[in-house]
């Protein structure tokens, strides 16, 4: 339908982001190269490289500089990196001061630092909706405590659990993508410079000096030379991967609990037919899916970028360029739409009891057995338990009727009570506690930390 799906018209609004798209976009990226060499003026200056004032003064123009990525278009067709356009323009713009700048730093250097703070801002924007999305899923899930529904394992009805727990066990991974964000970023915030063949030899014995006054201008973190060290893209692929398949999982027990035959659970406005008036199709969970697929079949051409040849390898590293921005957009998309897919989640309760009653009551077969245990070997009370279930399809009863109307059999438990769904609310909640408190103590923990006086290291 279209080459641009984050940006068209048509599927923009469906499967895009206006805030992700935006801090990915050409206009973001571009004023970020020129804030990278603003701050290496600076940096440069810092150890002796340049003359502080040559740049200040630079810094200060480049400041109140705005390039037009179309500016920078044919110069990126011929060199295959936007860097020398860029430096030549700004170099015709500045004037005198121009001398100041792209000191020892490769096209490499320019863009991967411009790359990472436009990361910066895209895990902000998404560690932000995430908590959102958190926290309503914890607010529905204790309202659902004790919302009782049948469990299904292989697509088959297996035993009850509460919405409230499968709401839980729906955050679990999301809870970890939370708690992973600090070490995520630790690990691909990190400045980039290196020069030509990542030694930094055009600025001799400055060059660790430089790299880490420019990781102190752009507030991340020191690192030696990562031209061939893709492992910070490659984490954030996966982290995004991670995200958008979670969602993906939520969104597809949605869409099977909202089928017509069942519609246990209604999340989101749906959408309508063409040519069926009755239809409303679960479009913002299909949407979540759709991108979900997306996302992980882009993070392979991750891994091909890492294999790059010798010192720096253009064809293996614009395979970045083309995968990441998709797959933050992709990911912030999606949240987007599971926030609201949760905040309108509405449970059928009067559907949940049906289907937790059909079968005559096979759903607590499992709880039956157990029961017997305590009267009799295992292997015989699962025997005794099968029996129970054809006579009540037979017969029509309940398997806890059968069970107790059974002159062996019926005084051994008080069947009805030992039966009933409910019961199992105790197990749901204790599960369902489990896992929320793992937000919360990731949460002390980051209380704590924050709190701790930190130690900061470098590369040296």
């Amino acid at each position: 339908m279209t080459p641009a799906p984050f940006a068209s018209a048509l599927t923009a609004p469906l499967f895009g982001e206006p805030q992700a798209a935006a801090i990915l976009s050409d206009d973001a990226f571009v004023a970020h190269m020129v804030r990278v060499e603003a701050a290496l003026a600076r940096a440069c200056a810092s150890v002796g490289l340049v003359a502080q004032a040559d740049a200040d003064a630079l810094a200060a123009g480049l400041a109140r500089m705005r390039v037009a990525p179309e500016q920078m278009s044919e110069g990126m067709a011929s060199a295959g990196v936007p860097v020398p356009a860029l430096v030549a323009l700004l170099r015709e713009r500045c004037g005198d001061e121009g001398q100041a700048l792209h000191w020892g730093a490769t096209s490499q250097d320019i863009v991967d630092c411009a790359h990472v703070l436009q990361w910066r801002e895209l895990l902000d924007l998404l560690g932000q909706g995430l908590a959102v999305l958190l926290d309503a899923m914890k607010a529905q899930s204790d309202a659902h405590s004790g919302t009782v529904m049948a469990g299904s394992t292989r697509s088959q009805v297996a035993t009850p659990v509460t919405l409230g727990q499968r709401l839980a066990t729906w955050a679990q991974p999301l809870i970890a993508l939370e708690a992973d964000l600090p070490r995520l970023k630790a690990q691909i915030l990190r400045v980039q410079f290196g020069g030509a063949s990542g030694t930094g030899s055009a600025v001799g014995d400055k060059a660790e000096a430089l790299s880490l006054a420019l990781a102190k201008e752009l507030e991340l973190a020191p690192a030696p030379c990562w031209h061939l060290d893709r492992s910070g893209p490659q984490a954030l692929g996966a982290w995004l991967v991670r995200l958008t398949a979670s969602l993906g999982k939520l969104a597809r027990d949605l869409i099977i609990a909202g089928r017509s035959e069942i519609g246990e659970l209604r999340a989101g406005a749906g959408g309508g037919s063409s040519t069926m008036p009755q239809k409303s199709n679960p479009v913002a969970a299909e949407a979540i899916v759709t991108l979900a697929q997306y996302t992980a079949a882009l993070q392979p051409l991750l891994a091909q970028a890492a294999m790059a040849q010798e010192e720096r390898d253009g064809a293996a590293w614009a395979l970045e360029w083309l995968a990441v921005p998709q797959m933050g957009v992709a990911a912030s998309a999606s949240l987007r739409h599971a926030q609201a897919l949760i905040t309108s989640l509405q449970a059928d309760t009067v559907r949940m009891a049906a289907h937790l009653d059909a079968g005559q009551g096979a759903i607590m077969a499992e709880a039956a057995s157990f029961a017997l245990t305590r009267h009799m070997p295992r292997a015989q009370a699962g025997s005794v338990v099968k029996q129970a279930l054809a006579t009540a399809r037979s017969t029509g009863k309940s398997l806890a009727q059968v069970l107790g109307e059974d002159d062996a059999l019926g005084g051994l438990e008080d069947w009805a009570s030992c039966l009933a769904p409910d019961g199992t609310i105790p197990a749901s909640e204790a599960m369902r506690n489990r896992i929320w408190a793992l937000r919360a103590g990731q949460a002390a923990h980051d209380k704590s930390a924050a709190t701790s006086p930190q130690k900061h290291e470098t590369d040296g």
